[in-house]
């Protein structure tokens, strides 16, 4: 971001309640946390149920702060503060808000591609991929963390300069017409779908309607010069292209497939007209620890005459750090990125490669008790659940395999059903302990024990404190544990208290 006073209060509809030194002078990036602030910032005071930004106003300024964005006047003391550091005071309607149309804004500044991510698993862990690819191409702003909110979107949008190569905006959903709001400022050339799952059917109802929320994404890429991405694994994806009306709207179409099977390639020989290029996975392996081996396969149908997607084809093999069969797919969605700008395989597949897991999302962790700590724990839902039980199972372990499961949240009346399935999945692996904390983590219990998981095996805990407790008395060197739930449950305290 670089805008100036005059700007910031002319796009929010902003008044001046303290005039800056200079007006003139560009503030360079944007936060609502009193303690991220830099020099040369803009501070935007949000209010909160239990605290209210406006009470650090004084604190930012202090820190180097070059404004203000507020809904409530300043005391004569922070006003006083602000006149002698000539920094300025904007008052606007809602500070929210304003973030969003300052992002509104700055976008007509931007002269890299936008691109939108969602999705309803694998969104952070694709966006991390597709970051580290594009980085490749030239520079590059994503989305921090899973940011990929009403505040993380548009602050996506003004981390970025009008050089910045690549923008890339992961986009999370919580109900239709939500991915829509959030294209309507951050209007991407490009669109990224991971898949449809089970997220957030609570909200939404059925998969379907999850579609139907995410094909939004597709709905808003421009007319003849968008792109959409396309994973043709999804039994959705022809579903979403048709919402979109991509080739309707001449919008190109890249296909991405991790594991596609005889069938699947069939359907894509015959359909091959609908996409213009398409990368995918072969020979598809694990090794000893659980981290993808596989061949990058990707084809440009606009090389060839003959329209047949197979054709010909590039491939290079691929090695990825992250762990998981699943991070095939999130690998090969990144690398039909890459594909699109125009980087080579060998590149796009050492990008791939050099990529690291963020902590929380499959974080492998040697404890100093000589056993070893999978930190699944920053979020989870029923296929995320399913996936991360499969790569640990397959991960080579010298001791006990010991899964630590708990409760997923925004399935409503499906959550027993969802929470069931987990547990028959974990009983279909070999699995020497379930862990199961939480009231609907019970249903896990319940499912693996009805799909003839030995009831001895399994344990039901109310607390972490519990938990603690019966691990700290059964692990041993060698030993592997797994812990996975949903980020509200606060599961990451078993890893502290694992690991420290």
């Amino acid at each position: 971001m670089r805008l100036n006073a005059k700007q910031i209060a002319a796009y929010t509809g902003g008044q001046f309640l303290v005039d800056p030194i200079d007006a003139s002078a560009l503030m360079t990036g944007i936060t609502w946390d009193s303690r991220e602030v830099r020099p040369g910032w803009l501070y935007v005071a949000l209010p909160g149920e239990r605290v209210d930004g406006h009470a650090f106003v004084e604190a930012a300024l202090r820190a180097g702060a070059a404004g203000a964005l507020v809904t409530d006047g300043p005391s004569q003391s922070c006003a006083l503060l602000a006149r002698e550091l000539g920094a300025a005071i904007i008052e606007v309607p809602n500070t929210a808000s304003a973030i969003t149309d300052l992002a509104r804004a700055w976008r007509s500044h931007l002269r890299g591609r936008v691109i939108g991510l969602t999705g309803s698993v694998g969104k952070t862990t694709t966006k991390n991929l597709t970051r580290d690819v594009c980085a490749a191409y030239g520079s590059v702003v994503a989305t921090k963390a899973n940011q990929n909110n009403e505040l993380g979107v548009p602050r996506t949008l003004l981390n970025a300069d009008p050089e910045t190569a690549v923008v890339v905006v992961e986009m999370g959903m919580r109900g239709r017409g939500q991915i829509a709001e959030l294209c309507d400022f951050v209007r991407p050339v490009w669109g990224l779908i991971t898949n449809v799952g089970e997220s957030h059917i609570e909200l939404l109802g059925s998969r379907e309607n999850i579609a139907r929320a995410k094909s939004e994404l597709f709905e808003a890429l421009p007319a003849g010069v968008g792109r959409a991405f396309a994973n043709l694994d999804d039994d959705f994806a022809a579903f979403m292209a048709e919402r979109g009306r991509l080739s309707e709207r001449s919008v190109a179409l890249s296909g991405f497939a991790g594991h596609p099977d005889a069938a699947l390639r069939g359907a894509l020989e015959r359909e091959s007209a609908a996409c213009d290029q398409a990368v995918w996975a072969e020979d598809v392996s694990l090794d000893a620890e659980g981290r993808p081996r596989f061949t990058l396969c990707a084809r440009d149908a606009a090389d060839h005459d003959d329209g047949a997607l197979f054709a010909t084809v590039e491939r290079v093999p691929c090695a990825l750090s992250l762990t998981g069969a699943h991070n095939v797919d999130n690998a090969c969605a990144a690398a039909s990125v890459g594909f699109a700008l125009g980087l080579d395989l060998a590149t796009i597949a050492a990008a791939l490669g050099a990529s690291v897991p963020e902590p929380g999302r499959q974080e492998v962790i040697a404890a100093r008790g000589g056993f070893t700590v999978i930190n699944d724990a920053y979020n989870a839902s029923p296929d995320s659940m399913r996936a991360s039980l499969a790569t640990f199972a397959a991960t080579d372990v010298a001791g006990r395999r010991i899964a630590v499961l708990g409760d997923m949240g925004e399935l409503g009346s499906f959550a027993p059903a969802c929470h069931e399935g987990v547990g028959a999945a974990a009983a279909s692996h070999h699995l020497d302990k379930l862990i199961c904390i939480g009231e609907l983590a019970r249903h896990i219990a319940a499912g693996a024990e009805a799909a003839g998981m030995d009831a001895a095996r399994i344990s039901r805990a109310d607390t972490v404190a519990d938990v603690l407790e019966e691990l700290d008395a059964l692990l041993e060197p060698g030993d592997a544990v797994l812990v996975k739930a949903s980020h509200f449950t606060g599961l990451t305290r078993i890893v502290e208290g694992l690991v420290n």
